[in-house]
Formats: C-alpha cells, sequence, structure tokens
C-alpha cells in the first residue's frame, strides 16, 4: 500500500512550488475526487450524512478507503501547519487560543489516523501486510507526536517520536528507499532531541538510546511485530541520522587534537564521529584492492567519509550554538571542549576534502605531463608507446583545456588551506602554521607548472620560463618543511598530508623544467635574431637536418628549426666498409670460376710474350756506365 511514500510524495509535490495553504487546497479537491469515485459524496443542496469509521472490509474491498483516510489526515495537518507558518513571524508568539486550534487539527489528524492503523491491525480482514500495519502506527505516532509537541507534553511526545523512530528504523532496513531515512534525519530526530532537552534528559545521551529506552513502554503487540521484522533494531536502539546502526557503547568518549586530548559530551557528536571512523576504514579498504582505480573512481570513493565529517561539524555547530542560546560565555569549559572539537572535526573533512582533489588530479598531484584519461582499447594495449602518441597527438586546445581543470582543482585546494588558518586555534600554532603554509606553497608551485604547460602549447615559452622559475622558488621553500615530517604511509589514502617523495619529485621535475624552458627560449630567440633562415652558402644543405651536418662549422646562421628529423624514419648507414672491403676479394662464385680460370690463362700467355720482347730489346742496348749508388753520369 506503500502509506509513507504516498505521504511523503503528497507534500514534496505541493510544497515544491507552494505552501500549507495550497497544500491544503489540493487536498481538499483530491478529498472531493476521492469521495466521487466511492459515491459518498454530498450532493448540492443535499442532506449532510455524518463520516463513519472505514471498516477493515471497506479497505480490503478497495484501496480508495486506505486513501481517503489519509487524505483527511494530511489535510487537518496541513491546516494546523498553515496557522502555525503565519503565526511565525508574530513578535509577540503564538497566541493561547491560536495554538489551541493548531492542537485540535494535530489531535483531529492523529485520530485518523489511529482509526486508519486499527482498520488496517486486522490483517484477516483488511488484506494488510505487516509492513502495511507497521506503517500505519508509524505514521498515526508521528502525527500523535506533533499534536503533543505543540501542547508541550514532553514525555509523551517523546514517547510517540520514539515509536516512530523505531518503526521507520526497522522498516528501513527491509525496504528500498531513502524515504525513511529522510524523515528520521530531517523530522523525527530533531524533535526527539528538542523533547529531550525539555525532559531534562542528559545531551551525552544519543538519541538511538533515547529512543529505545521510550519504545521500551509500548503495547507489547507492536514491540513483537517489530521484533519479527527486525531484531537487531531493539537491541542498538535503531539508526543514526547518517543511516549507521550505533548505539551508546559505539560511540567514542574522547577526542585528541594536537596532543589534547577533550571529552565528548554531545552525544550527536560522538556518533557522527564514530560514523568517520568508519568510513575511514572502507576508504582504506577500497583504495588498497588489488584493481588499480581510475581518478574519478577514486575520487567517488572520498563520498563516505565527506559526508561523515560534515555531519561531524553540523553537530558540533549545533551544540555551540545551543550553548550559546543557553547564554554559557566563552570562558566556559564546555564551550572551550567544543571549539577544540569544532577545530579538530573541520580540519578533519578539510583534509578529506584535499585528499578528493588530489585523486581526481592523478599521480604525484599532477606533475606529470597527463592529458587525462585513455580508453578502453587503449588501456588495454601492449604497446605503451600508442598510449604515449594518442596523449601526443592530441589538440592543443583539449591539452589546455585539461590543464585548466587542474589549476580549478588547485585553486579549491588553496582556499580550503586558507579556510584552515582561520580556525580556531590554529594561528597560535607554530608548527601547524608553518607546514600549512608549506603545503600552500606545494600546491602553489604545481599551480604554477600547470599554467606554464599551458603558456608552452601556447608558444609563450619566457612565460613559461618565468612561471617555471617561480614554481621552482616555491618549491625550494616548502622543500625543508615538508621533508622533515614523515607523513602517511603510501598506502593510507590521500588527504592533507604531503609526503618526502611527493615533494621531492616535484622538486626534481621543476628543476629539468627549468632547463628545458631555458633552452627553448633559447632557440626562440636566435630564431628571431635569423628569421631567413641559412646562408646562399649553405643552400645546398638547407634540406638536411642539423645533426647530420655537426662535423661542419656553421659560418652563418643555423637553421634551428631543421634540427632533427622528426618523426624518424628508417635509413641506410654504412657499416665497417673496410672490412668489407678485404672480405670482397676472398668471394668467389662458382658459375664464374670457369671465366676466372680463361682470365688466368690469357694473362700467363700475355705476360710470357712480353717477357721475350723485353729480353730482344734488352740485347739490343748498349750498356752504360753508372756511379756509385746507381745513379748515371
Amino acid at each position: 500500500m506503500d502509506i509513507t511514500k504516498l505521504v511523503v510524495s503528497l507534500r514534496e509535490k505541493a510544497l515544491l512550488y507552494g505552501d500549507y495553504g495550497t497544500y491544503r487546497s489540493q487536498l481538499a479537491g483530491k478529498l472531493l475526487n476521492s469521495r466521487k469515485k466511492l459515491a459518498i459524496a454530498t450532493k448540492n443542496r443535499g442532506k449532510f450524512h455524518p463520516r463513519t469509521h472505514v471498516a477493515p472490509e471497506q479497505i480490503a474491498e478497495n484501496h480508495e478507503y486506505l486513501r481517503l483516510q489519509l487524505l483527511t489526515a494530511e489535510r487537518a495537518w496541513a491546516h494546523a501547519m498553515s496557522m502555525k507558518a503565519s503565526h511565525s513571524a508574530d513578535t509577540k508568539g503564538t497566541s493561547s487560543k491560536t495554538r489551541s486550534h493548531i492542537v485540535s487539527r494535530l489531535d483531529k489528524a492523529a485520530r485518523t489516523a489511529e482509526d486508519l492503523a486499527g482498520a488496517l491491525a486486522q490483517g484477516s480482514l483488511s488484506g494488510a501486510t505487516p509492513i502495511d500495519i507497521l506503517e500505519a502506527r508509524a505514521y498515526a505516532a508521528l502525527l500523535r507526536g506533533a499534536a503533543q509537541f505543540e501542547s508541550q507534553a514532553w514525555a509523551s511526545c517523546l514517547k510517540s517520536y520514539s515509536i516512530a523512530r523505531v518503526i521507520y528504523s526497522a522498516l528501513s532496513t527491509s525496504v528500498k528507499g531513502d524515504v525513511f531515512k529522510d524523515l528520521l534525519s530531517e523530522t523525527i530526530d530533531p524533535s526527539i532531541r528538542y523533547a529531550a532537552y525539555q525532559a531534562t534528559i542528559p545531551r551525552t545521551e544519543p538519541i538511538p538510546t533515547i529512543a529505545h529506552n521510550a519504545f521500551a513502554h509500548a503495547d507489547p503487540e507492536l514491540i513483537d511485530r517489530v521484533r519479527t521484522l527486525n531484531p537487531d533494531v531493539l537491541e542498538h536502539g535503531g539508526l543514526d541520522a547518517t543511516g549507521t546502526s550505533l548505539g551508546a557503547e559505539g560511540a567514542p568518549t574522547s577526542l585528541t587534537w594536537r596532543g589534547r586530548e577533550v571529552k565528548i559530551e554531545d552525544a550527536a557528536i560522538a556518533v557522527a564521529w564514530a560514523s568517520v571512523g568508519t568510513a575511514k576504514s572502507r576508504l582504506t579498504e577500497r583504495l588498497s584492492s588489488a584493481r588499480p582505480l581510475q581518478p574519478k573512481d577514486m575520487a567517488a570513493a572520498y563520498d563516505d567519509i565527506l559526508i561523515a565529517s560534515q555531519d561531524a561539524v553540523d553537530a558540533t555547530k549545533q551544540a555551540i550554538d545551543e550553548l550559546k542560546s543557553e547564554g554559557v560565555t566563552q570562558s566556559d569549559p564546555r564551550m572551550q571542549s567544543l571549539q577544540i572539537t569544532r577545530t579538530a572535526v573541520n580540519f578533519e573533512m578539510i583534509s578529506w576534502r584535499i585528499g578528493r582533489n588530489r585523486a581526481l588530479i592523478g599521480q604525484h598531484d599532477g606533475a606529470q605531463l597527463d592529458f587525462g584519461e585513455a580508453s578502453k582499447a587503449t588501456t588495454q594495449a601492449k604497446d605503451h608507446h600508442h598510449v604515449t602518441d594518442a596523449h601526443r597527438n592530441e589538440a592543443p586546445g583539449r591539452q589546455i583545456a585539461k590543464l585548466k581543470e587542474k589549476v580549478v582543482l588547485y585553486d579549491g585546494t588553496l582556499q580550503s588551506l586558507e579556510s584552515i588558518i582561520e580556525l580556531p586555534g590554529v594561528a597560535n600554532d607554530q608548527e601547524l602554521s608553518g607546514r600549512l603554509e608549506a603545503t600552500s606553497e606545494y600546491f602553489t608551485a604545481l599551480k604554477c607548472l600547470a599554467l606554464s604547460r599551458s603558456h608552452s602549447i601556447a608558444g609563450n615559452a619566457v612565460s613559461a620560463l618565468a612561471l617555471v622559475r617561480h614554481a621552482l622558488d616555491k618549491c625550494r621553500e616548502a622543500l625543508p618543511v615538508l621533508s622533515s615530517g614523515g607523513g602517511d604511509k603510501k598506502s593510507s589514502p590521500r588527504n592533507i598530508s604531503i609526503t618526502k617523495d611527493d615533494v621531492r619529485f616535484l622538486h626534481n621535475l621543476l628543476s629539468g623544467e627549468l632547463q628545458r624552458s631555458r633552452a627553448l627560449v633559447e632557440i626562440q630567440s636566435l630564431t628571431k635574431l635569423s628569421p631567413k633562415g641559412p646562408t646562399a652558402g649553405q643552400a645546398a644543405d638547407s634540406s638536411r637536418p642539423l645533426i647530420s651536418q655537426l662535423s661542419n662549422y656553421p659560418s652563418g646562421a643555423v637553421d634551428l628549426k631543421n634540427i632533427v628529423v622528426y618523426p624518424p624514419h628508417v635509413e641506410s648507414v654504412p657499416v665497417k666498409p673496410l672490412f668489407l672491403d678485404v672480405a670482397w676479394n676472398y668471394i668467389d662464385y662458382p658459375d664464374k670460376q670457369a671465366q676466372h680460370q680463361q682470365q688466368q690463362q690469357q694473362s700467363g700467355s700475355r705476360d710470357r710474350t712480353t717477357a721475350q720482347d723485353k729480353s730482344a730489346a734488352d740485347s739490343d742496348v748498349k750498356p752504360q756506365k753508372r756511379g756509385w749508388f746507381g745513379f748515371g753520369r
């Protein structure tokens, strides 16, 4: 039958664009349509018939009777809320006559809901399921608690709201959806806390424990129904505002901040701080899994701990506001403890917020030049060079856009660090202030590095060099401070703590980037001095790159636009020329062996003929007289 879902949807649709008066008018029209469907509407100038109670058989026959009862109860509740809202701005407060009228409307709504719950309790006749019966009881207890809240009957109000809370806590574990959790966090829990305060119940007692103690006095039949649905709720007292099952024994009693331990006196803060510890364990377990996570998935894992830490911040702020409303001064020990707790929980929340930004930026806090995630096909490729080429071939505009996204995350991190310095007690802690300042310089260096790369892609080499130089100066200032501390372990989730390896990696990277930027500026300066390129004497070699002419000293200007061939291509190069030249003399080919022998015979015959002719010529020549050493005179 979905009683709770129907009521919540009616309220949300009406209050989205209107107020309680508009909601009441809409319910009046829906009631008339419902009576017409059931043929019980009073006709014009017809005799009025008093309304009779709805029988279980009628609900089993037609569920429109259940809808009729819900609309009747909601119209009375909307009338009461409309009157309360209209008199909320009165300086003198709500008069007794108006308050009595509000209580009477709420009482009528509660009586209508209780009649419906009584009819549904006869499950054999009404056809209702156990969940439908519990939803009707919880809705009736919610309206009865609102009536007792306005009449200031705090003990009865606490009991009614406790019944609604325990039932909704049991239903939230067996029914999908966040409807019950929203009712707990937005309506029931604040009312229980205020009623407990008026009933002089200590603030150190958590809301689940208060509800468990008050629900123990409910009728046994209701207790048996809840125990059948979810017995754990009766043992632990239900859920907290974040949906975590906790009791008084599961919450911490103290908090340590910068070596100072303070006692947690507010139960809401204790439960929220316990939720932070639970969320931290889940985050560590998820990030330490064997399967690597993408930056977006890693950042999404921080959502639970950010929500839990924000709840702790809200609970601390609410406790401080309550003490201020009671007139407690800042010198009071309770206020001093809450101020320390406020600094601790805010530091924790901002620390995890910075950690989420670091997870989004990527490895080494975005120091490496990486232009985003590759596709699944590229990621699964075995050859790493394909991934590098895919990043290198991206358009310059796309690369600059991704660098701008990093700069936005760096700005958010720097703003978070500034908000930490403004927390109470942080400015007086010199060690913490110095480390925060060094962390700010570290992220400033990363921001300047990203801006430098953007200018380098755009062709502004001089601006890129200036930004890299400024980034290196900032990193050198932060290096001694951040290297002195041990930092967190590599297996722990990222937060505000910067490790030694992170800052040293950035320092080495910036040192290399500085030399590279200087070289680019020098090349750009030489290019501007010789815009025409090489001289006429070098025109023949202008097509050859500079790397192939290193043995020739350039007589004129050098064409710096033709330093190397990129991308490189396959070329033939001489390999061991002397060795191959000697080896050529010892190579014989079988098909040319006969030709070689014939050439030898011909050369032998020519040699014999030449020798005979020479001997005949020598015999005709007269001998000459020679002097010393064979020279002629």
